[in-house]
């Protein structure tokens, strides 16, 4: 594996910290939070005690999933990031880089979710670019930004965990690997697994937004002093979000294997897959630190609103690293952004599994 990346494909902290870090553009003094390994927003100070934060993400077209499918995941990945902030998303633009093999109906189709979708969470659409390419096969059609505006001492950024601060998981692991694998290798699925557990995952895919989450925490917590920090669960899964928290915090951490939410499908079908659903691409679940003390507000409220949430753990000193307790043996974690979901799906493509 090149250093240029870790095992997920992102691009490594060491290239981050060594090559992007420090060459970003001119130095403006309005910019509060920028670029930062494991910090998915940007928040920038507009004056008035108003901030704007921004945050980009790859598109996604994924012809086994469906236009359907691939529209609502790059919409919502999007607004996962901007979440995390403890605010909804209000603008977006939308670079489609497409393949020339995508036919006009499909284009329109596929437009249209994006529409729909970004409509239905408030989101306006301010522009863009969109072409088509000839040699692009990848599942990433391009990149997308959203934006908001809020008060800006009330912006949540991923960095403000603090040693003491609680870890707060919602709903459970492996939400959407599990949903896609059932998606794109459904007859397997059902056959081994069961028809219900196929239509539960299929059913798990429209719950990888996070938003709802977060603006429920933020309406409960004070932001920033008992609602510390968020992360939606990308690639490596919960474990993987925590890691990213502290790494972000300057800060080591301590959980516990037996609390980590995992619902009984996404236990089959991670099993039968051989992945581990606590590094499994996990959108739809988001990582909350909050200020010991606001355990039972927070789970209570989301509890109020439909959303599972499970205290897992504590922040920690960075002396102490990350660490995780399985079956009351204390192991030390050393996550190398390998997410195990991509192996799985290639080789099982590869099998001829349907």
């Amino acid at each position: 594996m090149s250093a240029f990346k870790d095992n997920s494909g992102k691009i490594s902290a060491s290239t981050f910290k060594e090559t992007l870090f420090p060459k970003c553009g001119y130095k403006r003094k309005e910019v509060l939070t920028g670029p930062e390994f494991g910090v998915d927003t940007a928040v920038i100070d507009i004056g008035n005690n108003m901030a704007m934060a921004v945050s980009s993400d790859p598109l996604s077209l994924i012809p086994s999933l469906g236009l359907q499918e691939s529209a609502w995941l790059s919409v919502h990945l999007l607004a996962n990031d901007m979440a995390t902030t403890g605010f909804a998303p209000m603008y977006a633009q939308f670079v489609l880089n497409l393949p020339a093999s995508l036919s006009l109906p499909d284009f329109e189709e596929y437009w249209a979710y994006i529409h729909q979708y970004c409509k239905d969470i408030g989101v306006a659409i301010t522009g863009g670019h969109t072409c088509q390419i000839e040699g692009q096969n990848s599942t990433v059609s391009g990149g997308g930004t959203m934006f908001l505006t809020a008060p800006k001492g009330q912006i949540i950024t991923s960095n403000g965990a603090q040693p003491g601060d609680l870890i707060v998981v919602t709903k459970e692991t492996a939400l959407v690997s599990s949903s896609i694998l059932a998606m794109s290798f459904p007859e397997t699925v059902k056959k081994e697994l069961g028809k219900e557990s196929l239509e539960t995952a299929i059913e798990n895919f429209y719950h990888t937004s996070s938003l709802h989450d977060a603006l429920c925490a933020a309406h409960v917590l004070q932001p920033n002093s008992e609602l510390k920090a968020m992360h939606d669960v990308t690639e490596g899964g919960i474990i993987g979000a925590i890691c990213e928290v502290a790494r972000a915090s300057d800060c080591g951490f301590k959980i516990y294997d037996e609390l980590i939410p995992i619902g009984e499908v996404q236990k089959q079908i991670t099993r039968f897959f051989k992945i581990d659903h606590r590094y499994s691409v996990g959108a739809g679940s988001m990582i909350m630190i909050i200020k010991k003390g606001s355990e039972d507000k927070l789970v209570n409220h989301l509890a109020d609103k439909n959303v599972k949430a499970t205290l897992v753990g504590k922040m920690t000193t960075k002396n102490k690293g990350y660490r995780i307790i399985e079956e009351d043996e204390e192991k030390v974690i050393d996550f190398n952004g390998t997410d195990p979901y991509w192996e799985a799906f290639f080789s099982a493509y590869k099998k001829g599994l349907k």
